[in-house]
């Protein structure tokens, strides 16, 4: 009997995708992938390339938006600082830490520890819980004793740890006499004000400089998005695709990993719905997922009356007739929906400072005006992005999908042509 050639619930070829992998987030591109990064390359070269001559690296910090290239840059770095080590005769590794999975500094440490041990020979078990933060670092101090000269360890979301203590136990190590390798740490944050919250003591010893990285601008969006075409079959991207998936993204944020995020999703639809071509009917489908899913990702570390607050000046901005609002008229909103959601309100000054930080990360824009000698200055609230999104983003977190979806909010609206009230829904 004839062996059969393959199983035919799957396909043997992929009609739309040929290099998936250019399109996944960690993916590191080659360097001749990489655009509008060179001085920030060469800002983070110069702090920490003091490692590949053996001697210590300074301690850096990199702010930026979601998608500004902060954990791109910092891996294309660090490896390449990596090989040059290396070829000076200096074991140098490199570690990578997402601290919104290892957000603890016992999760931090064991993650560190584990790495550690899988790139080298280290014998001892690592145990995966029942054990303190301590336990852990003295294995990483063991493997650093005995398999390394220096390492780099990059924190990403840094500003997601639980606390910072990691960052003295690291800076201060060689001090301490715990390990005479030499330890650089690249830290990223979307909050810039992250250094305001660390302890005088820990600040003191992490003793890091500080690097900002600017959005895209969209030619810049269209080259990136062009260097990921061969991620699909030849002749499978339509003509515009790229130009209107960089267009979107830089009008709405200068954000390339969402800009790749809806090109990977454009290439998902049209497989799912059997098209042989990605079209830009498939690219304005896409861009509404990732929108709804940058939106999410932003306020996935955010408190419920973030949320609640962002969902507030949305429902307001789709039951009204006005694009901007007060801080005030939001506050009676959000005091509304509390009462829906059986939640305690914060203060009026409370909400101030959550909208003042969904403006920093991009979500609203704020801005001081005047409201003559009878009114005084206020500020006035608006979404960067489509309401809708803010209310199925919002509505995505368990404990607030009993709030009204967007529908139910724009009928309410049109229903009598004003500021709706939405007691009815509570």
């Amino acid at each position: 009997m004839a062996e059969q050639a393959g199983d035919p619930l799957f396909q043997s070829h992929d009609p739309i995708f040929d290099r998936k992998e250019l399109l996944h987030v960690g993916h590191v591109p080659d360097e001749d992938r990489i655009v509008g990064r060179d001085d920030e390359i060469q800002s983070v070269a110069a702090e920490v390339g003091a490692i590949t001559r053996g001697d210590p690296p300074n301690n850096v910090m990199i702010y930026g938006k979601t998608g500004t290239g902060k954990s791109l840059i910092s891996r294309h770095v660090a490896t390449r600082a990596q090989t040059a080590a290396r070829s000076n005769d200096i074991d140098c590794g490199v570690l990578y830490i997402d601290c919104s999975e290892a957000n603890t500094e016992t999760r931090a440490t064991r993650q560190l520890a584990l790495s550690l041990k899988d790139q080298t020979g280290y014998q001892e078990n690592i145990p995966l819980r029942g054990v303190g933060t301590m336990e852990y670092y003295q294995h990483i101090w063991g493997i650093l004793e005995n398999f390394f000269d220096a390492i780099i360890v990059i924190l990403d979301e840094i500003d997601k740890l639980d606390n910072s203590n990691i960052l003295m136990q690291l800076s201060r190590a060689r001090e301490a006499q715990k390990t005479d390798a030499y330890i650089g740490v690249i830290g990223i944050s979307n909050k810039v004000k992250y250094r305001e919250t660390l302890d005088e003591r820990i600040d003191s010893s992490f003793g890091h400089r500080e690097l900002f990285f600017h959005p895209y601008d969209a030619s810049q969006l269209r080259e990136i998005m062009r260097n990921r075409e061969d991620a699909f079959q030849p002749e499978v991207l339509e003509d515009g695709t790229i130009e209107l998936c960089a267009a979107l993204a830089a009008k709405k944020h200068g954000d390339a990993r969402k800009a790749i995020e809806i090109l990977k999703e454009a290439g998902e639809l049209a497989r799912r719905t059997g098209s042989e071509t990605v079209s830009e009917s498939h690219i304005q489908q896409a861009q509404e997922v990732a929108e709804i899913n940058r939106i999410e990702e932003l306020t996935s570390g955010a408190t419920v009356h973030a949320k609640l607050a962002l969902y507030a000046l949305a429902s307001r901005i789709i039951t009204g007739d006005r694009e901007t609002h007060k801080t005030r008229e939001i506050y009676e909103r959000y005091v509304g929906i509390c009462n829906m959601v059986t939640t305690d309100p914060i203060t009026e000054n409370g909400l101030y400072r959550q909208l003042k930080e969904q403006a920093f990360l991009g979500v609203i824009e704020s801005e001081k005006t005047g409201g003559g000698r009878s009114q005084g200055s206020y500020l006035l609230h608006r979404l960067v992005t489509d309401p809708k999104h803010i209310i199925k983003a919002v509505r995505r977190d368990d404990s607030l999908e009993e709030l009204p979806a967007y529908d139910q909010l724009a009928d309410t609206g049109a229903a009598d042509n004003r500021d709706a009230d939405l007691s009815s829904f509570s």
